[in-house]
């Protein structure tokens, strides 16, 4: 155990995967239910938080259209992992703010995690969930390197924006519980792209921790066909175990 893990587990994961997939056509399926490498997308998403000691709670959030098929194709690995399922909401926001409102007693944190997001590993989540416990609110994020052009309706450059001081961001995004829904009760009506944006409306300082960039979120057809190259580059963990009937060959690593 680490030494920064509580004796007690009192971080809930929320894995919002109710989105339209809209720029995404492989298999035939929205990207959390796609099989990378023989196995769901979101599968392994959530199986470095349900190996954790110091999770208490992982939620997925699913449209309430996709809800009948994600209990039938998946119901193997659902009655295996223990996940909780929550029916999602139009939005993003709507569909975290669901899974808020199934938060255990006891919970003090929060992670979100995009559930099309399946590269995350362990030793990245440790430094994210020990600045949470310091500061209350924390995202992995990388610094922008490219030259960011802006781009008019016609796909033509009207300006070159400057780079300084611009981050990607990524998830998790881990917060103190009562931080987070007080960002939601006072701003959860209002646009957002993230979860960092309705607590920084708070007033509340949102650290940044450098992240990787092969912490990519699934969102287009090259996204996917680059996750399948990058799961071999993952740092490994010979201690990880996964916690479902279908895992990979090689059982003493993190990820392939």
């Amino acid at each position: 155990m680490s030494d920064f893990t509580q004796l007690f587990a009192d971080v809930a994961v929320i894995l919002p995967a109710a989105g339209r997939s809209s720029r995404f056509s492989l298999q035939n399926k929205k990207k959390p239910f796609i099989e990378l490498k023989g196995r769901p997308v979101w599968v392994r998403s959530a199986e470095v938080f349900l190996n954790r000691d110091d999770v208490a709670q992982v939620i997925v959030v699913i449209a309430s259209d996709d809800m009948d098929f994600f209990r039938e194709k998946f119901r193997a690995n659902l009655a295996f992992m223990g996940v909780e399922i929550v029916e999602g909401g139009a939005e993003r926001m709507d569909s975290v703010k669901n899974g808020l409102s199934r938060l255990k007693d006891g919970v003090k944190f929060v992670a979100v995690h995009d559930a099309a997001r399946p590269l995350i590993v362990k030793p990245w989540i440790d430094k994210l969930f020990q600045e949470a416990r310091q500061s209350g609110a924390v995202i992995p994020a990388i610094p922008i390197s490219s030259t960011i052009k802006r781009v008019d309706p016609s796909n033509t450059i009207r300006d070159t924006v400057s780079r300084d001081g611009l981050w990607a961001a990524q998830t998790p995004q881990v917060f103190r519980r009562e931080l987070l829904e007080d960002a939601y009760a006072r701003f959860g009506n209002e646009p957002a792209t993230d979860e960092a944006q309705l607590v920084a409306r708070t007033g509340h300082d949102v650290k940044v921790i450098t992240g990787s960039p092969m912490n990519i979120k699934i969102t287009t057809n090259d996204d996917f066909r680059m996750a399948e190259s990058l799961l071999s580059a993952l740092p490994k963990d010979k201690a990880f175990r996964r916690l479902h009937p279908f895992a990979d060959e090689q059982p003493t690593g993190l990820f392939d």
